[in-house]
């Protein structure tokens, strides 16, 4: 069974900006198993992804201890040997984030989301924030849009599909998405939507999920409708694994109404 770590966002360290992911982050390299895991990154969502690539090493390499990193360029893409050899040596992989549509745009075109297909089935651990926890999900509330024509208007794109739900990354550092939500969720059935805040993350190990927190006070939510009625269920921030099916229940409640 697969696993994911999910992040709804939260800062890296970049620059002056704080370390905010580093919960998360030890969790992801826990998961694999190993003392010294392969780290591979995926940053296509972004236009600086070199720049980008160079943060992640300094948690992953320079934190963490992880010795043997990589990661994915657009040349790396169109050469079909490079990408099955990157994708099989990764032991866990971390997609960054930015303009989702992009990301899953390249991922398609050139094989790299059936590649991801067989690393998820063979138990690579696949993680990422925001574009990169959309990716991992059947689809995601995302601000593409803004990356292309400056718009706001938030826009439903479609994830590779290992977690039945609809992503909803930096629920409450942009307000935007919470306005947005219901109404996207009107053309979304048979599927919740999980709403994180900076500073939370979905994980899910073979059948099982929790929530992560690495900031004070953030929260994850459930979202739907049901009988006309827009619904917010707080998911608990206990640590304690539960099983999948009851977060993907819309009638299920974790907890409490928020």
């Amino acid at each position: 069974m697969g696993k994911i770590v999910a992040i709804g966002g939260g800062e890296n360290g970049r620059g002056e900006h704080p370390y905010e992911t580093g919960p998360f982050d030890r969790e992801i390299v826990r998961l694999t198993g190993k003392d010294d895991p392969n780290f591979l990154f995926i940053g296509l969502a972004n236009s600086f992804a070199d720049s980008y690539y160079a943060t992640m090493c300094d948690i992953f390499h320079g934190r963490l201890g992880c010795t043997h990193t990589d990661h994915l360029t657009e040349a790396d893409l169109r050469d079909p040997d490079t990408l099955r050899r990157k994708m099989e040596w990764a032991d866990f992989i971390y997609v960054g984030g930015g303009n989702t549509l992009r990301l899953m745009t390249l991922l398609r075109r050139y094989g790299g989301d059936r590649l991801l297909d067989e690393a998820y089935k063979r138990g690579t651990v696949l993680s990422g924030v925001s574009a990169g926890g959309i990716c991992w999900c059947s689809c995601g509330n995302s601000d593409s849009r803004k990356f292309t024509s400056g718009s706001d208007q938030l826009i439903k794109v479609t994830g590779l599909g290992y977690l039945p739900v609809l992503f909803c990354p930096h629920y409450d550092a942009e307000p935007l998405r919470q306005t947005d939500l219901p109404r996207m969720m009107r053309r979304v059935h048979g599927m919740p939507a999980i709403a994180l805040d900076n500073g939370a993350a979905l994980e899910v190990v073979d059948g099982q999920w929790r929530l992560l927190i690495s900031l004070p006070g953030a929260r994850g939510q459930k979202c739907f409708w049901k009988d006309g009625t827009w619904r917010q269920q707080l998911l608990p921030a206990d640590g304690v694994f539960r099983p999948l099916e009851e977060l993907l229940a819309r009638n299920a409640d974790p907890d409490t109404p928020a």
